[in-house]
């Protein structure tokens, strides 16, 4: 099945391959008063049947090296944890990261630097056994609020591919990514908006059972801790294709 990209006003160069794997979307329903703050005031939080939605995904990046070019050793891997929502600009549905917490300290910074996107220096260790994941993570971050994580869940049966108008392709089904930043080549240094675009193929999701769950990471955001148990989809592994980003 060749790679998708969701239609978008302008294709831009692609600039590096990575493969996800050991993803797990966890997500929970959000009054939209409660995230709109959050976001730019040019961006539209998107809804799904008039409610926002939060997730943390945690999952292990791969693979990853720039387009041509081989992967370089030490600097090709990484564990990733993000906490998210959804929004839309110009009828161009994307994801909306609120924290980025990753492992290898180069690629924070090129994605601070070169995609103005809110990596944090984080440890993070995942271990498989007996069928189940597990993921620990502790932020490190100089200035940035402390928060931990740990979660154990177990993937289960395979789910059909989701279908536009579910809300399990609302969640996971997003090939664009909105940030803010300056405009360095224009000298423009005031916060602008940005669009990148990602390929890859449909997610195939699997259900998950959690075992576990203890974290602070919507905390250290000054997000309430959701009252409820999350939405779960697990997924197999994919190989994305990242482009640049195009000013909005």
């Amino acid at each position: 099945m060749p790679f998708s990209f969701l239609p978008a006003p302008t294709r831009r160069p692609s600039l590096m391959r990575q493969r996800w794997s050991n993803l797990l979307f966890a997500h929970w329903p959000v009054p939209p008063e409660t995230l709109r703050p959050y976001l730019p005031a040019r961006l539209e939080l998107d809804l799904f049947e008039d409610q926002a939605w939060l997730g943390v995904v945690p999952f292990t990046m791969s693979r990853i090296r720039p387009l041509g070019l081989p992967a370089v050793p030490g600097l090709s891997a990484l564990h990733e944890l993000n906490v998210r929502t959804y929004a839309r600009l110009d009828g161009v549905p994307g994801v909306w990261f609120l924290s980025l917490d990753a492992t290898q300290p180069l690629g924070v910074w090129a994605a601070r630097t070169l995609f103005h996107l809110p990596y944090l220096h984080a440890r993070m260790a995942l271990t498989e056994a007996n069928g189940q994941l597990r993921t620990v993570a502790e932020r490190t971050h100089r200035g940035a609020a402390p928060a931990t994580f740990a979660a154990t869940w177990t993937p289960g049966a395979a789910l059909p591919l989701a279908r536009p108008g579910t809300l399990a392709h609302f969640l996971t089904e997003r090939y664009c990514l909105y940030t803010a930043g300056p405009d360095v080549r224009a000298g423009r240094h005031g916060p602008h908006l940005w669009r990148g675009q990602l390929g890859h193929e449909p997610w195939q999701l699997r259900e998950a059972s959690l075992q576990e769950w203890d974290s602070t990471l919507l905390e250290s955001h000054g997000l309430p801790t959701p009252t409820g148990p999350p939405l779960l989809y697990a997924a197999e592994p994919l190989d994305v294709t990242v482009q640049s980003l195009r000013r909005v």
